[in-house]
């Protein structure tokens, strides 16, 4: 049987999300992101392709990384104005039944507490679709916006991480044990208080006691993304996330980065095929490749070389605007998003990549201009090396998404690449098809499963109990 690919529409709550300038293009509509009509439209177009997911990135500051200020991405609406995606995820759960609705946040902007709460009131609102991007943030300005001084050091960034999921595993997978909820009116009992618990987690970042105020929702733990790529993203990925977000320039280096981290995969006491790779492409359609070549063109004619360059030094955490374009990445220390060096690294072995290859590694690098026929060609090159799916990216919005639903769907469709039809369930049980509505057993929150049972419901410690 055909291994179908699953399809995300990728986007930001912004102007401009990846390819910049783009906005002024006279198809593009994303300058209406303030207006919820526009994004059921968008949702719209996803639903009648059968998209699996509606995926939403996001970001918490802006630094003065580009040419010594921030004025290129306030000018051109590099990022900012951004709202936040997890409220657009909530006002969007009643325009569709099918599609599942993942956001991103950072574990600088909540308390676990408090996030998991919401996470728990988004996935029993949309019957199971929530999916969470987890990130760790690399601008020293998300950090200033709640209360530090600068980005912590990126390895550290992953242990504060793992400490947080650390919290809403234990609030999610064992403050409510199975059959809590007896909801028996003849009785008067919701639920049975000896099945609640608290989690008393103490760490080095956090003190919670517990209990989850939300009863578990159908997924219980929302279904989890992760998109870093350096070693200790992709370290995290392999013990934590059920996909994971890659931009590979090629499918064969997608094919030696799956294979790499399913290694990891398996050595964290998972099985490869529990974490779904998905990688990240923007397409341009054309009747002819010719066609295809003039539409990318007349695109490109719109496109943002400050923009594109204030992007990725953000990222990087390096100035771009202020170096030798030739100059070779290694003379530089970078401490921001690794990841963009791996890329480039993985896709051409042997060579290093030098400033300007990384100011398009996120945007025209992943890009295929083609035919309906050769894009699906294409396409299941990417699924034979390995890829589960595609995080379909816009230039414009949301022409680019009708194009690619109104032609390249169908082709894939009849080639069994992509689903014709929504099977019933959560998004977890979508993506996966021999799992149910929750992690399976091997992920390491199912160890939290009935693990608080007998924990005392006092708060207090030991030296103030009467």
């Amino acid at each position: 049987m055909t291994k179908r690919l699953i399809f995300n529409g990728f986007s930001m709550n912004v102007v401009s999300h990846i390819y910049h300038g783009l906005w002024r293009h006279p198809q593009a509509r994303q300058a209406e992101f303030n207006d919820l009509d526009y994004w059921v439209d968008v949702l719209k177009v996803f639903e009648r392709g059968k998209f699996d997911n509606f995926f939403v990135a996001d970001v918490i500051g802006v630094d003065p990384i580009y040419r010594g200020s921030w004025d290129t991405f306030v000018r051109e609406a590099v990022q900012i104005p951004v709202n936040d995606s997890s409220t657009l995820i909530g006002a969007l759960i009643h325009a569709t039944r099918n599609i599942g609705l993942t956001f991103t946040s950072s574990i600088l902007q909540d308390h676990p507490f408090s996030f998991a709460r919401r996470v728990s009131t988004l996935d029993h609102l949309s019957k199971g679709r929530i999916g969470w991007n987890i990130v760790t943030s690399v601008s020293h300005n998300a950090a200033q916006n709640f209360g530090f001084d600068r980005i912590v050091p990126h390895d550290e960034r992953y242990a504060w991480a793992a400490e947080y999921v650390d919290v809403v595993y234990k609030l999610w997978e064992g403050s409510w044990d199975e059959g809590a909820v007896i909801a028996d009116r003849a009785a008067n009992l919701y639920a049975d208080p000896s099945k609640v618990h608290r989690i008393h987690h103490d760490s080095k970042r956090y003190k919670v006691l517990g209990p989850h105020l939300t009863q578990p929702s159908r997924q219980r733990t929302p279904v989890l993304f992760q998109a870093g790529s350096s070693k200790a993203g992709r370290a995290f990925a392999a013990a934590n996330a059920e996909g994971t977000f890659i931009m590979s320039l090629n499918p064969e280096s997608a094919r030696k980065l799956v294979e790499t981290v399913n290694a990891q995969v398996e050595a964290a006491g998972r099985k490869a095929g529990d974490l779904k790779y998905i990688q990240g492409l923007s397409f341009v359609v054309g009747s002819t490749i010719d066609e295809a070549k003039r539409k990318a063109r007349d695109l490109d004619d719109y496109a943002s070389t400050d923009g594109n360059l204030a992007h990725i030094s953000r990222d990087l955490g390096i100035d771009l605007g202020l170096l030798d374009p030739d100059r070779p990445v290694s003379e530089l220390e970078i401490e921001g998003v690794q990841g963009y060096v791996a890329y480039y690294e993985e896709a051409f072995p042997g060579q290093k990549p030098r400033v300007r290859d990384l100011a398009n590694a996120l945007a025209y690098n992943t890009r295929i201009v083609g035919t309906p026929d050769s894009i699906a060609d294409t396409l299941q090159e990417w699924r034979d090396a390995g890829v589960d799916g595609v995080n379909l990216i816009y230039q414009t919005s949301p022409a680019t998404y009708v194009d690619f639903v109104d032609h390249v769907t169908p082709l894939l469709q009849q080639r069994g690449l992509a689903q014709s039809e929504y099977a019933d369930g959560t998004l977890r049980e979508r993506l996966f098809d021999d799992s149910g509505p929750t992690l399976n057993d091997r992920h390491p929150a199912a160890a939290y499963r009935g693990a608080f049972a007998g924990q005392p419901a006092t708060g207090l410690p030991k030296r103030a109990r009467g």
